[in-house]
């Protein structure tokens, strides 16, 4: 069996962890920020971990992670 490649696009977008979770960056930071309160905006900065929903579809994506 050849190598599975891995999915460029996901592997700028998601880093894998210690435990072997994937970290990922919040949306909605990019425009239209007047109206969002500088609180959302503080939280928006900080990354979070990827749902347990998606958690498989991301690893396929990411063979080597």
């Amino acid at each position: 069996m050849p190598k599975i490649k891995t999915r460029r696009a996901a592997a700028k977008r998601f880093t894998v962890t210690g435990s072997g979770e994937f970290k990922r960056n919040k949306a909605f930071k990019s425009h239209i920020l007047e109206k969002k309160s500088p609180k959302r905006k503080r939280n928006l900065r900080k990354a979070t971990l990827v749902a347990g929903a998606d958690f498989g579809r991301v690893k396929n994506m990411l063979p080597n992670g």
